[in-house]
């Protein structure tokens, strides 16, 4: 089966991620890392500290990305009185089940269609967050399902202007596919203590089933931090093998062109159609408006084929394709399957 309707990675990992896999020694999950004797968590938060240049104190570890956004909103919306959590359009449906598991309110603040892309208005963000004044903020760049992000200016932007005890929680899983930039990250938890941003290996570097996410926090939060940290360390096999992605980015890149060929190739075989729109995407995923008359004979015909993309069910979006950039002749085949759908419906109008 092609799974190209979570977000998953259908290329090969790198070789020294192959290398590390085959060379790592079974005898190390005999016993706990001894690196906490050291006042550090783990030879990845040391790592992720030199590359991003934030202190290792301030870089956080969990299960995947999922479980920073899951700690971060649970414990933030659990302390104190204001449980209000502002969440965007058009994003992904966990975050609102995260706040609702804890018993937190969300609002969702609007995302706007431009033409070919989504976007985030940052004025209207920073006059709905003080008008509201909720405990926390949440921003998705790049956002899932749009593929829409915010640069580093309107970030820094967003937060000069808003409530210096509202947490901005910015959920970076799907970076770096576009932009490699990541000097802005130290400045800003250097200057804003009541920012969360939080990454993962599961997108850009292609290993969700290592269950590997990473993050960073402004200074002054010791509480969470006793709360998140692990006294007796991490999955010493997933460390030998995340150190090993982190120093596989020219790998990682050369996917990320392969995918910036699959975005392409959508927008021209797809993009003219009557009743199709190709949105801009700095992810790993494309969103695709296309007529819905077609829906039943493309999923039978993605289904024969041992495809899968993911039919957009959210409100607004029902008439919209997200896929997930895979291989060229992965997304050939998808291309050329909702072209040759298209024209056959239309043919027998």
């Amino acid at each position: 089966m092609n799974y190209l309707d979570r977000n998953e990675f259908n290329f090969e990992p790198s070789q020294k991620v192959v290398d590390a896999i085959k060379n790592f020694d079974p005898k190390q999950l005999c016993f706990y890392t001894r690196i906490y004797d050291q006042g550090k968590k783990s030879v990845i938060s040391v790592r992720l500290s030199e590359i991003y240049g934030v202190p290792e104190e301030q870089v956080l570890l969990a299960y995947g990305g999922e479980d920073i956004l899951k700690n971060a909103i649970h414990y933030f919306l659990m302390v104190g009185d204001n449980r209000k959590i502002l969440i965007p359009e058009f994003s992904w449906w966990y975050y609102n089940k995260v706040a609702n598991e804890c018993g937190g309110t969300y609002e969702m603040y609007p995302l706007h269609e431009q033409e070919d892309t989504f976007a985030y208005d940052v004025d209207e963000v920073i006059e709905y967050t003080n008008r509201v004044h909720p405990r926390m903020l949440l921003l998705a760049s790049p956002n899932n399902p749009t593929g829409n992000g915010l640069t580093p200016d309107e970030i820094g932007r967003i937060m000069e202007n808003i409530p210096s005890d509202t947490m901005v929680l910015i959920d970076e899983a799907y970076a770096s596919f576009i932009s490699t930039d990541t000097a802005y990250i130290a400045p800003l938890v250097e200057k804003y203590s009541n920012l969360i941003i939080s990454r993962t290996l599961s997108k850009f570097y292609g290993l969700p089933g290592l269950r590997c996410g990473f993050g960073f926090i402004g200074k002054g939060h010791d509480q969470f931090l006793s709360w998140v940290n692990k006294y007796l360390g991490y999955n010493r096999f997933s460390e030998a093998v995340a150190l090993a992605a982190l120093d596989s980015d020219e790998h990682y890149r050369q996917v990320a062109n392969d995918m910036e060929w699959g975005r392409q190739l959508y927008k021209k075989e797809l993009g003219n159609l009557p009743g199709f729109k190709v949105y801009k995407s700095v992810a790993n995923f494309i969103l695709i408006k296309y007529p819905v008359e077609i829906k039943e004979r493309l999923m039978e015909a993605l289904k024969i084929q041992d495809y899968k993309i993911k039919f957009m069910g959210d409100p607004g979006l029902e008439s919209c394709l997200r896929i997930t950039l895979g291989r060229k002749e992965q997304t050939q085949v998808v291309c050329d399957t909702i072209k040759k759908c298209y024209l056959k419906v239309n043919s027998e109008k």
